[in-house]
């Protein structure tokens, strides 16, 4: 899971959240595991207002998913889940809770710009699994991507 991975697909249940500016949209750029991944760093760019803000949470796992404990007030709680599913793909799994609602997002990130069909159907899977309409997937390689 180490290393640079870029965001291709964005899917949400609740969209305004990952439209331009959102408080979720953002755009992952690197995990490192921590302590034989107890913990996992992810760095990610926000973009709004035309800025790109660059951010690391660290989650520390509980069962099966990693738990953040932001100190970006506008985030809310955050918990996660990553799947490198090959040395091509990764399905990221989270979920938001901003004290009023409950947002699921899923993130598809590859090594290039791009994904195979095979790759796209994981994570349409993905998706479907967890409630958010595959019709609520966004292209992230069309509005930008992370630096360098």
């Amino acid at each position: 899971i180490t290393g640079d991975w870029n965001t291709i697909y964005i899917a949400v249940d609740n969209k305004e959240k990952i439209q331009q500016g959102g408080p979720l949209r953002a755009y992952i750029h690197h995990f490192e595991c921590i302590n034989n991944c107890e913990q996992l760093s992810v760095t990610f760019y926000i973009k709004a207002s035309y800025n790109c803000t660059l951010l690391t949470v660290v989650g520390t796992r509980e069962e099966d998913v990693y738990v953040v404990n932001c100190e970006y007030e506008y985030m809310g709680e955050n918990s996660f889940e990553v799947n490198r599913v090959s040395g091509n793909l990764i399905l990221f799994y989270a979920e938001n809770l901003d004290g009023v609602r409950k947002t699921k997002v899923t993130h598809a990130l590859g090594k290039g710009d791009s994904l195979t069909q095979e790759d796209i159907h994981k994570h349409e899977e993905l998706n479907s699994e967890r409630g958010i309409p595959n019709e609520n997937i966004d292209d992230a390689t069309k509005t930008g991507k992370a630096p360098e």
